[in-house]
């Protein structure tokens, strides 16, 4: 592939299978050609030997040559005298900001990063995966989907957004819809009419069918939408400086085509 590859960084708490899953994702693109970028630094706010999780992810991507910057945000809070997380956001930016100053990069990626970042997207360019279409639910995975639940939404979706101190506000690049209307779901919402939210969670919690497989078909086009997305700027489709005005890019059909093959 010709042109200068994409600079990246790489956000990420590394604690599931949602974050793993990206970052091979966009490794498996990259280096089959299909992406033309570089990821040169993954940065992690948990530190080796914390979980095993974050230590397969770390394992990951050290494995791939890249380099892995770890801060823990737990230690970082404790050093600090257990003071709120909202007390020590910036200071922990600020920490950050300096380890990964000697790498240079176009864009950084939030991908499975749960902590916000007030001074990091000031001083980066991040753009940030969210499980929701641009006037979905917001917050936690895990709120979207109830929330979607209560709705009774007919569709949903993933998005992904330029970070800025405003969580989940940022202008959106881009997305993907799906429905929630299909007959296999259909005896999954019979199961949960006529039910309230907080019977279903008191019942089943996460572990409910509905929900779980909400989760699942969101999280299989999570991973092709953050490839199609870099993909759109690496060749100029979606410009960064001028998304704010030109708006987001409908990426189903790439995404779907992606799902498609992979099946």
């Amino acid at each position: 592939m010709s042109g200068t590859p994409l600079r990246l960084g790489w956000f990420s708490t590394g604690r599931g299978e949602g974050s793993y899953g990206l970052l091979k994702a966009a490794l498996d693109a990259i280096e089959t050609g299909e992406l033309n970028a570089r990821i040169e630094f993954v940065f992690c706010n948990r530190e080796r030997g914390q979980a095993a999780g974050s230590d397969r992810f770390i394992a990951f991507a050290e494995s791939h040559g890249i380099h892995v910057v770890t801060l823990s945000s737990r230690t970082f809070r404790k050093q600090h005298g257990n003071r709120p997380w909202s007390e020590l956001r910036e200071d922990f930016d600020r920490a950050a900001i300096e380890l990964i100053r000697p790498f240079d990069v176009d864009l950084t990626v939030n991908a499975g990063y749960m902590l916000i970042a007030p001074l990091l997207c000031i001083e980066h360019l991040m753009i940030n995966l969210h499980p929701a279409l641009p006037d979905g639910p917001a917050g936690m995975w895990q709120n979207v989907i109830w929330e979607l639940i209560e709705q009774q939404a007919t569709e949903t979706g993933a998005m992904v957004h330029i970070v800025t101190e405003e969580v989940d506000g940022g202008p959106v690049l881009s997305y993907c819809r799906f429905s929630t209307l299909n007959p296999e779901l259909g005896p999954l919402w019979d199961a949960v009419s006529g039910r309230t939210i907080a019977e279903i969670k008191e019942r089943d919690g996460e572990d409910n069918a509905l929900f779980t497989r909400l989760r699942e078909m969101g999280l299989a086009r999570e991973r092709p939408l953050v490839v199609e997305t870099l993909k759109a700027v690496s060749d100029g489709r979606i410009n960064l400086d001028e998304v704010a005005t030109t708006g987001p890019i409908d990426l189903t059909n790439s995404v779907e085509a992606s799902l498609s093959v992979s099946s």
